[in-house]
């Protein structure tokens, strides 16, 4: 008995390191298995919080400056060639408030404003046609407002800063860092910031220009009916909800916002004369391609006055 009691006791201990080693294979297997499939999600996801191409959005006190971080396409919707096709103007308003400070033309308007070509407008068109360098890299907010800046002391023979209006200015900042500050689509929580004028905010370029007297904002409506002069400047969002948050004011800690600037170049129409794009021109993000309405749900512009 001794004996067969020696030799049942193996076998028993032996089966349970089977079971053992088969229960550990079944478990690492199906952690293989979890991890390629969150693997293989994670790829498929586009981010709305990817710090790729943002328009910077920061909290600065009274300097009105920043250090802006701007990297390359990473945005795989946003990258992508669309096939151009007859655009749909909808009557849908994208900003918080309009308050009168959009645009709204009918036919016989349309027309006449068109005619009424800015000569800022256009020699930054004739700058960047006749550039040797039309991608400069580097920020968006940079390379727009440089191309307005030039372009304005080539027409006027001063900064642009010089024509600002006293009346820009609040308690908290001047007139040249109100400019800026709108321009950037800065934003804040404090009283100082939240000074500036709504009807304006998160609008960047178009918002600032305007502001300034030195231009009409159209907005996506206008934008889409053939209603922009060529070098005017604009501002999207790919997210409505990062647009207005900016504007109603967010601690820029807890935001990451997708938006652009660039400066529009023209329309791109088929052979019935239909609008199927916009021509822009930036620092080389989306100037490879003609954009489409479906690249942003927010659209701001101001057609120049100077």
């Amino acid at each position: 008995m001794q004996a067969l009691d020696m030799k049942i006791i193996p076998s028993r201990i032996l089966l349970k390191k089977t079971i053992t080693w088969i229960a550990c294979k079944v478990l690492i297997g199906l952690m293989f298995m979890g991890c390629s499939s969150i693997k293989k999600n994670k790829q498929k996801t586009i981010h709305k919080n990817s710090n790729q191409n943002t328009t910077q959005v920061y909290n600065n006190g009274n300097t009105a400056t920043a250090t802006h971080h701007y990297d390359f396409d990473d945005h795989e919707f946003i990258s992508l060639i669309p096939a151009l096709k007859k655009v749909k103007t909808s009557n849908a308003i994208d900003s918080l408030s309009q308050n009168g400070s959009s645009t709204s033309y009918n036919e016989y308007e349309s027309a006449t404003i068109l005619k009424r070509n800015s000569p800022v407008g256009d020699k930054i068109v004739e700058n960047y046609t006749n550039s040797d360098n039309k991608e400069p890299n580097g920020h968006c907010l940079s390379v727009s407002k440089g191309r307005f800046e030039q372009a304005f002391k080539e027409v006027h023979g001063h900064s642009f800063y010089q024509d600002l209006p006293a009346n820009m200015a609040t308690k908290s900042y001047t007139p040249k860092q109100v400019f800026n500050l709108i321009y950037d689509s800065a934003s804040d929580t404090r009283e100082g910031w939240r000074s500036l004028p709504e009807t304006y905010r998160g609008k960047g370029n178009a918002g600032a220009i305007a502001y300034a007297g030195m231009g009409t904002l159209v907005d996506s409506t206008g934008i889409w009916s053939g209603q922009l002069q060529p070098g005017a400047l604009m501002q999207v969002w790919r997210f409505k909800d990062d647009y207005e948050k900016v504007v109603q004011g967010v601690n820029v800690k807890n935001l990451d916002p997708y938006g652009h600037s660039f400066i529009f170049i023209s329309y791109v129409r088929d052979d019935k004369k239909t609008i199927i794009g916009l021509k822009i021109a930036d620092q080389g993000f989306q100037s490879y391609r003609p954009l489409v309405p479906r690249d942003y749900e927010v659209w701001w512009a101001v057609n120049l006055s100077i």
